[in-house]
């Protein structure tokens, strides 16, 4: 097993999931539109519940009318570093499905793990095309679930950040030293 992060698994995986990290240092470049929906597609792949795949992906890519508009919704944090990166997925879900006996809306409890795995894939996808790709929470919900016009019956998960990997120099100072894979708890 090829291992460039140095991190060591407690027992054998697939290199692909051990090189995955998120990193918070991106070369401002543009990502093709094309580029962006591979990403989409691998996502749009993942298993569901009841084959009802819940999530839903909205975007901006650096070089759009949308992306500032997009970036603004993050914490100040993370736009410290995010300001870099080529696209912004966010992640959403559909929180109710259709019953098939009723034609009524019903609870759907599995549509944020369901989301999850949709994105876990987009991340995986990344990777494979020689993108990086940082998950993250931190972000004004409310703003952002107003600002990308979700229905109510929506909720907003997460955001990935997504672009070319870039050196840890680009980061402001006080997260240079973190731009390291990290290892999991055991």
């Amino acid at each position: 097993m090829t291992n460039s992060t140095n991190r060591q698994p407690a027992h054998p995986i697939a290199p692909f999931i051990l090189e995955r990290w998120s990193p918070r240092a991106f070369t401002p470049a543009l990502l093709d539109k094309a580029d962006l929906l591979r990403l989409l597609e691998a996502g749009r792949w993942a298993p569901s519940a009841y084959n009802a795949q819940p999530w839903r992906f909205l975007y901006a890519l650096r070089g759009t009318p949308e992306w500032d508009r997009h970036l603004s919704w993050l914490i100040p944090f993370n736009q410290s570093w995010a300001q870099n990166a080529s696209a912004i997925i966010y992640v959403a879900s559909r929180t109710v499905s259709i019953s098939s006996k009723t034609g009524e809306p019903i609870p759907s409890p599995t549509h944020a793990f369901d989301a999850g795995a949709a994105s876990v894939l987009i991340q995986l996808q990344a990777n494979q095309q020689g993108l990086a790709a940082h998950p993250i929470s931190g972000f004004d919900k409310p703003l952002a679930h107003a600002g990308l016009d979700l229905p109510e019956d929506h909720e907003l998960h997460a955001a990935i950040i997504i672009g070319q990997q870039g050196e840890a120099s680009l980061l402001p100072e006080g997260l240079r030293e973190r731009e390291a894979p990290s290892d999991r708890v055991a």
